[in-house]
């Protein structure tokens, strides 16, 4: 009897791009585009049909261990168009006597806290308008706007990590020290994240203000922004300085946390940015990308907080310090619903204290809870409930933008 995932694909084989198997492209007529043809029924189960064969017949890449993937292959394209940004938002302005040093801090600031990352949140506006666009329809001038619209949500990104770190007294970023903390800098880093900040909108203006979607672009970034801003507003009011309250510690609050910190910016925004960019402003598709988008940002915040602590700083860049912090981390949440009385002692005592000793008396009480398993348990159902909810919510977009995303951070290291 022929295994099931042998027969599927097999099926494939039926499943492969249209222009394989229809002898004219013109015979589809408006329904011509398999990935556009989220309002269609016949494309629309042909493109969900292949989708989902591939799910069940491929198992998700280790991150780190992929093989060459589209994230992959529009990198280049995307870090060669970074000083074309650099010389649009400096290179006028450096010629103005009376603002001149001022715009030379900006390329300094830019050039320092933009790149290093792994540009995941910028490369998701090209890669999710590269899905849902003829290749056609995407010329050298929508592309020149798609990879300007990424760079704008690596600048937000910049410019939260720049503010975030000073809030923190993180050390290192990137693998290298914190813009705030390099001599000569300090408190001045504030100043630098605004500017980073206002990058955004110039940019913005410089080379979307003609095209239809600049209105929608602009609302999206600035609704962003807030969101997340009032996440960073919780994180900080949950865990005060200096007072330790490990009852404000709920699951109901970390996921209120993570949402509007995380979520909202890291996911949403890109592929709500490249929607808009390929003319999809429906309340309907961009409802269904948002409740995949969200959790999909929860699955990614829950990662970085495990990494903060049992991560390889010289692979993650950085020096966790959400213990020292009192951060409402998804490890203490998990322990505090673990935790005998005896536990909790030790973590009330222990908890949201910088001496090194502390520290690792709460990394000792994390292990002995077993929560290493209890998380590589969390993100295998994670993944596997991700995958359902993408079948369920997703009929109206191509199902590939959400799987992607979600290959892309599974078993992530960094």
């Amino acid at each position: 009897m022929m295994p099931l995932s042998r027969w599927l694909r097999s099926v494939g084989v039926f499943l492969l791009p249209v222009p394989c198997w229809v002898p004219l492209e013109r015979w589809l007529g408006p329904l011509r585009r398999p990935s556009l043809v989220y309002r269609g029924s016949v494309l629309g189960a042909w493109h969900s049909g292949r989708c989902w064969c591939q799910v069940w017949t491929e198992e998700p890449r280790m991150n780190g261990d992929q093989k060459l993937d589209v994230y992959d292959q529009a990198k280049e394209k995307f870090l060669q168009h970074f000083p074309q940004i650099v010389k649009v938002l400096t290179e006028d302005d450096m010629k103005c006597p009376d603002t001149g040093d001022a715009v030379a801090r900006l390329r300094e600031v830019l050039e320092y806290n933009a790149i290093g990352g792994k540009y995941q949140r910028g490369l998701t506006v090209l890669v999710t308008l590269q899905a849902l666009v003829e290749p056609r329809e995407l010329d050298a001038d929508s592309l020149q706007r798609a990879l300007t619209v990424g760079w704008c949500v690596e600048l937000l990104q910049a410019f939260f990590l720049v503010s975030d770190d000073i809030m923190d007294a993180s050390l290192t970023r990137r693998g290298k020290s914190c813009w705030y903390r390099k001599p000569g800098i300090g408190l001045d880093a504030v100043n630098d994240a605004v500017l980073l900040e206002a990058c955004i909108y110039r940019l913005l203006k410089f080379y979307c203000r003609e095209q239809p979607y600049y209105l929608n672009l602009i609302e999206l970034f600035l609704q962003t922004c807030y969101q997340t801003e009032i996440g960073q507003t919780l994180d900080l009011i949950t865990a005060p300085q200096g007072h330790v309250d490990l009852s404000r510690f709920t699951e109901k609050r970390y996921k209120s946390i993570v949402k509007y910190k995380t979520a909202f910016y890291s996911f949403y925004l890109p592929v709500a940015a490249a929607m808009y960019m390929a003319g999809i402003d429906g309340e309907k598709e961009h409802s269904s990308a948002k409740k995949i988008l969200l959790e999909i940002g929860e699955f990614f915040q829950v990662q970085d907080d495990y990494l903060d602590l049992f991560g390889d700083p010289s692979v993650t860049g950085k020096i966790g310090t959400d213990i020292q912090d009192n951060k409402c981390s998804w490890l203490v949440v998990q322990c505090l619903l673990r935790a005998s009385p005896v536990q909790q002692q030790i973590l009330q005592e222990n908890y949201g204290q910088k001496e090194a000793e502390k520290v690792a008396q709460v990394k000792a009480l994390y292990e002995d809870m077993d929560l290493p398993t209890v998380f590589a348990q969390y993100e295998q159902d994670s993944y596997n409930r991700l995958v359902g909810l993408i079948e369920q919510c997703a009929s109206s977009l191509p199902p590939d933008i959400f799987l992607r995303l979600a290959r892309k951070i599974y078993k992530r290291k960094k």
